[in-house]
């Protein structure tokens, strides 16, 4: 699979301003401090599609992107900052659970975690949540470039065993400087919601 066209749709805090629309949806979710912003760019290789910020925590609203003309990719709140409010965590949280629990559009979640620490018990509750409602989704460890290459198999071994990943259930490694394994994460993410008709030749 390639991007080659990613263009900023709407920002959203509840349901009722979603863009309608019957493409198929990817959302994108992690630790407000997991890069999130940084791997959305570096996957469709545009240097501020999403908007990146050294404070963590300050995607407040569901963004959507279209991509390829043909389906979205859907930025959606970080969880788990501590310096974040009680009030503002809460809300973050509700703004994410409409949207995972009203979207029909949505076909897959990419759960971002850091591939240098153990998932959080906030990444476990993100995955449970999946699981209890039957939504498929990909696990994606960003940072790739932070870990010495004797550290990836440990880290991906403590990754797979904290989330309790089944065999056939893939933990990707990213970087968003490098994009070492890009491609590999384009086609694990996007390449089976696209349509035999409009899925571009690599």
């Amino acid at each position: 699979m390639e991007i080659k066209t990613s263009d900023f749709i709407t920002s959203a805090v509840n349901q009722s301003q979603y863009p309608e629309s019957s493409w198929p949806e990817v959302g994108f979710i992690g630790r407000s401090n997991v890069g999130k912003s940084s791997i959305i760019n570096s996957l469709t290789q545009r240097k501020a599609l999403a908007r990146v910020s050294n404070t963590p925590g300050r995607t407040r609203l569901v963004n959507f992107f279209l991509i390829n003309g043909c389906l979205t990719l859907v930025d959606l709140p970080g969880y788990g900052y501590a310096k974040v409010s009680k009030a503002d965590r809460a809300q973050f949280g509700k703004i994410i659970e409409e949207y995972l629990s009203h979207r029909s559009n949505l076909k897959k979640m990419v759960l971002l975690v850091d591939a240098r620490h153990k998932p959080t018990e906030d990444d476990c509750l993100m995955l449970n949540y999946f699981r209890h409602y039957g939504i498929p989704f990909q696990i994606v460890a960003t940072k790739l470039d932070k870990l010495k290459r004797n550290e990836i198999k440990k880290n991906e071994r403590i990754i797979r065993e904290t989330l309790a990943l089944s065999m056939d259930e893939e933990v990707l490694m990213y970087s968003s400087l490098s994009k070492e394994n890009r491609q590999k994460v384009l086609d694990a993410i996007f390449l089976d919601l696209l349509e035999p008709s409009t899925e571009t030749i690599r």
